[in-house]
């Protein structure tokens, strides 16, 4: 792969799309080879915000490539491209390239644009500069340049009617707080909101927080004026071991202005944390708060990037296969995913913020894989909840039982009336409860309210549900109903009290014995164990996957539909999908009760 670029593309595809490992989401570029030949390896590569624009260096020159035309640009004259040298990275604005090089012994930062000749006279602008500049980043209008000697200087990137330049606003120099500047892996900054709209973004230097990432270290270095004027900048240790992060300047709701970081191990988030606004001054140490971490997601692949609109976080892992034929391991990329919306969900419910949860959510309705993110917080509280309580109830005092009060912190009943503000609650307490462990239903209801109350909710729900033509979710009702009274007298009341039975079909009643041979001989004991909830279930499409665990070879049960209906949509996007739509509720009710041959 070092021949080439790899340009992620998952973020324009469907929801299905992007979760799914197999679908091909990564665009393949080939560097040409004229150049790869002579400056191999690649140090810098740099992707313009829309996509469009890609420019990679090696050793000496650079190259850049535009998707729409699908063609590489080239230094016109390969003297000049052995001149140059990029030291410090590169960066797009707009259509043009800034990048921060070494010319005959002299640091400087040129602009070239994607539109004229890639040559050292076609240049917008060369800026000199007294120290080598080490890394360079860009914010709207704003270039960051952090050189040698400790110092960190603001450009502001105008466009005059003689082309792009660059205006120098400022400098400040870390001495006392970076002591080898070399050390220095990442830079960023945030300008408070009222200085974007009203301030001069010449002076956006004295009022940024500024964040760097030194020798693993993430340091957040915020500004305040002292009595006399002056900028001090309170330094905080955020975290240590950080190999990369992220900044999200514009996100939704409390994602906007947080901050991501990777140790390796697990995406550490600090949420809000860049809010200036929102920041308390501590009197006691003269200095701000210090800013807490929020929400800890452990993977188990190396991520590479943050879908905000979609709530996944993209990464890549490899497969390996080996085989007899061959004397050596094949080893495979794939592209992995994993969730994150529950994950924050659960951070303000356990800080009691349900309405920030719920505008949170909101923003993520709209997913096909919505009701599964519920469906993984409820199961997560459920088990941590259910795992924490004593195993023995207390003694008995003075011959009555004792009661055991109710946790004020418990985060459970939260959550259930968080699930309250949506449609998909119910199918999501259903789901939960369908692939949890029989022993803690009695724990899930006390919580979600009194069974026959549900009970009359899912006769609802399978009336609207058939109304709709949802056949795959009326499968699920009647599974969960009969899971509830095997004998399937609660199933039978259900279709009668709602008036789902098709004119005269009866349903029969035999006994367990003859419709779940494998329920009576002990192989499985509940329902609930025939499909398990991996709290962290792969993203995938597994319709195609049997792995010998189909239903259809089981007596008496229904085939196990395909992954896709944790997600609450069929394949072909309908809600008629998987075959029922054709056989309707009498149909679906013979493959549901089949007995066994």
């Amino acid at each position: 792969m070092d021949d080439r670029v790899l340009v992620y593309r998952g973020a324009d595809q469907p929801d299905m799309s992007v979760i799914n490992p197999e679908s091909d989401v990564w665009q393949h570029i080939k560097i040409p080879s004229s150049y790869i030949a002579l400056h191999h390896p690649i140090r810098y590569a740099v992707i313009s915000n829309d996509a469009r624009l890609i420019a990679v260096a090696g050793r000496r020159g650079l190259t850049h490539y535009n998707a729409l035309s699908g063609r590489w640009k080239l230094f016109e004259v390969e003297k000049e491209e052995d001149a140059l040298r990029v030291v410090g990275g590169m960066a797009w604005w707009s259509n043009v390239l800034i990048v921060a090089c070494v010319d005959a012994g002299v640091y400087q930062i040129r602009l070239f644009s994607r539109d004229k000749p890639l040559t050292l006279s076609e240049s917008l602008e060369v800026v000199a500069l007294d120290s080598e500049p080490l890394l360079i980043s860009v914010f709207d209008s704003s270039l960051l340049v952090y050189t040698a000697d400790n110092t960190f200087h603001h450009f502001l990137i105008r466009q005059t009617r003689a082309g792009t330049r660059l205006r120098a606003c400022g400098s400040i120099g870390f001495e006392g707080v970076v002591a080898d500047p070399t050390k220095v892996r990442g830079m960023s900054w945030l300008v408070p909101k009222s200085q974007q709209r009203f301030g001069d973004p010449a002076d956006d230097l004295n009022v940024a927080t500024i964040i760097f990432l030194i020798n693993g270290k993430l340091v957040l270095l915020r500004p305040r004026r002292s009595a006399h004027e002056e900028v001090k900048y309170d330094l905080q240790i955020l975290a240590d071991r950080i190999e990369f992060y992220w900044t999200h300047l514009s996100g939704i709701g409390t994602l906007e202005n947080s901050l991501w970081g990777w140790d390796g191990t697990q995406i550490r988030i600090w949420l809000d944390a860049l809010t200036i606004e929102k920041v308390k001054v501590d009197e006691r140490r003269d200095a701000y708060e210090s800013v807490s971490e929020s929400v800890g997601i452990l993977v188990d692949f190396y991520p590479l990037a943050v879908l905000m609109d979609k709530g996944i976080i993209v990464g890549v892992d490899q497969e390996t296969s080996l085989r007899r034929s061959l004397d050596f391991a094949i080893f495979r990329i794939i592209t992995t995913t994993h969730l994150f919306i529950h994950h924050v969900l659960r951070f303000h419910l356990t800080r009691n913020q349900r309405k920030e949860a719920v505008q949170f959510a909101s923003h993520y309705q709209s997913l096909v894989y919505f009701a599964h993110a519920l469906e993984i917080l409820l199961h997560a509280v459920l088990e941590d909840e259910a795992d924490a309580r004593p195993s023995t109830p207390p003694p008995a005092i003075n011959g009555n039982s004792s009661v055991v009060p109710e946790d004020e912190n418990a985060v459970l009943p939260r959550v259930v009336e968080f699930l309250d503000h949506f449609d998909e609650a119910l199918q999501v307490v259903v789901g939960c409860a369908r692939k949890t462990e029989v022993a803690r239903w009695g724990f899930l209801f006390d919580v979600v309210g009194k069974p026959r109350d549900l009970f009359e909710d899912t006769v609802r729900l399978l009336k609207a549900a058939m109304a709709a033509g949802e056949w795959m979710l009326c499968r699920e009702l009647l599974r969960f109903l009969y899971s509830l009274d095997r004998s399937g007298l609660v199933l039978r009341t259900a279709l009668s009290e709602g008036s789902a039975l098709p004119p005269g079909y009866a349903i029969p009643s035999p006994t367990i014995d003859s419709y779940y041979p494998a329920y009576r001989s002990g192989s499985i004991t509940s329902l609930a164990d025939e499909a398990p909830l991996d709290p962290t279930p792969p993203l995938r499409d597994t319709s195609e996957e049997s792995n010998g665990d189909d239903n259809s070879s089981r007596p008496g049960l229904a085939p196990r539909s395909s992954s896709w209906t944790m997600y609450g949509q069929q394949p072909n996007g309908s809600g008629t999908g998987g075959g029922f739509g054709s056989v309707g509720l009498t149909g679906l009710l013979e493959r549901a009760f089949r007995p066994a041959a």
